[in-house]
């Protein structure tokens, strides 16, 4: 496959402005941070219920959009709210989360449409396949650290994990667009080869020993360097999945040569849960 400069450009510059938004935002304080999330999380709310009507469902969007904002809101480190206060805002976010399910089921048997369940279950599932990942990064951030203090928010984690997706993401396409015969799985996503894919992972996994100097974790980068490459190309493979049984080309058009907030992020939404998980386990 020859690579097409034309597209490459558009991407490259696309990227480029995105990422000095992304970067800016993540970097700044732990506020812009967290807006910046709670904003895409919402964004990619809106489509993924919009690909949820190009296969069938009806969601119900408001109350989806209602339930996720809470969720999300459940992840958001309040450590400058008195101890008091705190306390009680935890308790009701995190019961809230127990009950969001059944809430949403009851809402079920009130509804006119004629398949409330399904459209129920579509509506749950997106809170859980959009928000509650980026809601996790909130406390990703703060995992590798002995204090919870937002004073202590340091930005260098979260960066890092996102550039080793970038890396990925770019070396896969450049590897893939040059190297690549063998298809991985055409009829997920016809333009991704095994060449480009191990490529990615290779240089990304090399590039993570970089990071050790910039970043000390409690686990060395290089879990995360090969990690990460390998669970955010099949993020991407369910995405290419998910649009291809719905006929879209792209989850929105936010982004010129990307897509959708679903497109960009399609990597992060499925690497963050297991960030999660590998910090939380080992703190």
């Amino acid at each position: 496959m020859a690579l097409n400069t034309k597209t490459f450009a558009t991407r490259t510059l696309s990227a480029i402005v995105f990422g000095i938004l992304l970067i800016g935002s993540v970097y700044w304080n732990y506020y812009s941070f967290s807006i910046f999330f709670f904003v895409v999380a919402l964004t990619g709310l809106h489509e993924f219920y919009k690909i949820a009507e190009k296969l069938g469902a009806k969601p119900f969007k408001i109350t989806g959009f209602i339930c996720g904002s809470i969720i999300y809101m459940r992840f958001i480190n309040f450590s400058d709210v008195d101890p008091f206060v705190l306390s009680i805002i935890q308790k009701c976010l995190n019961s809230f989360m127990i009950i969001m399910p059944l809430i949403l089921f009851a809402r079920a048997l009130f509804s006119k449409k004629e398949h409330s369940i399904k459209d129920t279950l579509f509506t749950i599932g997106a809170i859980l396949y959009v928000v509650l990942p980026f809601g996790l990064l909130n406390q990703s951030a703060f995992l590798n650290n002995e204090s919870w203090q937002t004073s202590d928010y340091d930005p260098k984690l979260i960066l890092g994990i996102i550039f080793l997706i970038w890396s990925n993401d770019t070396f896969a396409y450049i590897g893939g667009s040059i190297f690549g015969k063998h298809k991985m799985i055409e009829r997920v996503s016809p333009g991704k080869t095994w060449e480009g894919t191990i490529i990615g992972v290779l240089l990304t996994f090399a590039l993570s020993f970089i990071f050790e100097h910039f970043c000390k974790l409690n686990i060395p980068w290089a879990v995360f360097g090969i990690t990460v490459p390998i669970l955010a190309t099949i993020g991407d493979l369910v995405e290419s999945k998910l649009k291809r049984e719905s006929g879209i080309k792209d989850s929105g058009k936010i982004m010129p040569g990307h897509g959708g907030v679903l497109d960009r992020f399609d990597s992060l939404i499925f690497v963050a849960p297991f960030v999660f998980a590998i910090l939380y386990f080992i703190s």
